[in-house]
């Protein structure tokens, strides 16, 4: 058998996530429109009869203009170097941008194989894929040049096929049941924190924080207990909503994800807690076992 890790590098939003949770065949990454959504590097395996894939999500890679921005950038660049492959993500119905090209940068020093991934071809023609290869070809010798559509699943399996041309390790890293190396309360705390993005718009910042403060593994049903952490009065309001509408809707679709999850019933419920100093912040968290950088 063969095995390896592959990094999946890009800019924000150019389906990350989306591609690594087809191949996966279980959401473990969460997607939104939001710019930085993916706060942390994580792991899904795949597993066949003769191979296992590590896939490596990481931040998407952009100018930052704040704190968070520089570590979500950092996070990127070191899964470059700590995997087998890399699979280079673009938003293909879009306009080759000069953030592109910036990433591009960063593999001439590199002595591993870099695999372009043309994503979101189910917007284009034929003839506009054509054109987009041409283009990418001019600025780096990719060893592989592969259009998908993440979404629409087209082409995931010659990616797949592809991939293990390139994986020189013969090891087992993880067992053939297991689709990520985070853990149960990491990935519903993703899931809620999803929820709130794409029921709340641009209104909520993605640096909001969400954890599982309590879970329960009962015979019949999981019973959870989670914290949405905000440092403003103003989007506690946003976040519950009208007479509690809001959070109402977001604890129902997560809660529907959370069981798909799980496998199990789930009774989630999320409440909404302000605090404005980071060091206060801080101390809430570790009382849970996180950091918020790990969030």
């Amino acid at each position: 058998m063969k095995s390896g890790f592959v990094g999946l590098i890009g800019r924000p939003n150019v389906g990350k996530s989306t591609l690594m949770n087809q191949i996966i065949g279980k959401k473990i990454a969460i997607t939104s429109n939001k710019p930085q959504t993916t706060r942390n590097i994580i792991q899904g395996i795949y597993n066949d009869s003769d191979a296992q894939i590590v896939f490596v999500d990481t931040p998407g890679i952009h100018k930052p203009n704040h704190k968070l921005g520089k570590y979500l950038n950092k996070q990127a660049y070191y899964s470059i170097d700590d995997v087998d492959v890399i699979l280079f993500l673009v938003d293909a119905s879009t306009q080759l941008g000069g953030g592109d090209k910036y990433i591009i940068e960063k593999f001439h020093d590199l002595n591993k194989p870099v695999i372009l991934i043309l994503n979101k071809i189910d917007k284009m023609t034929k003839d506009e894929i054509f054109l987009k290869i041409a283009e990418y070809k001019e600025l780096y010798d990719f060893c592989e040049i592969i259009p998908v559509s993440a979404l629409k699943n087209k082409n995931i399996d010659t990616l797949i096929k592809v991939l293990k041309d390139h994986l020189t390790d013969n090891i087992k890293y993880f067992s053939d049941n297991q689709v990520t190396n985070k853990s149960k309360e990491f990935i519903i705390s993703e899931l809620i924190r999803e929820k709130i993005f794409n029921l709340t718009d641009d209104e909520v910042p993605h640096s909001l924080t969400c954890i599982i403060e309590k879970i329960e593994n009962k015979k019949n049903a999981f019973i959870i207990n989670a914290c949405v952490i905000v440092d403003r009065d103003s989007l506690k309001k946003i976040i519950i909503g009208h007479n509690g509408n809001k959070i109402k809707d977001i604890g129902i679709k997560a809660r529907k994800e959370i069981e798909q999850f799980v496998g199990k019933k789930v009774f989630l419920d999320i409440y909404v807690k302000t605090i404005k100093k980071w060091r206060d912040k801080e101390k809430y968290l570790a009382e849970f076992g996180y950091n918020d950088f790990e969030l």
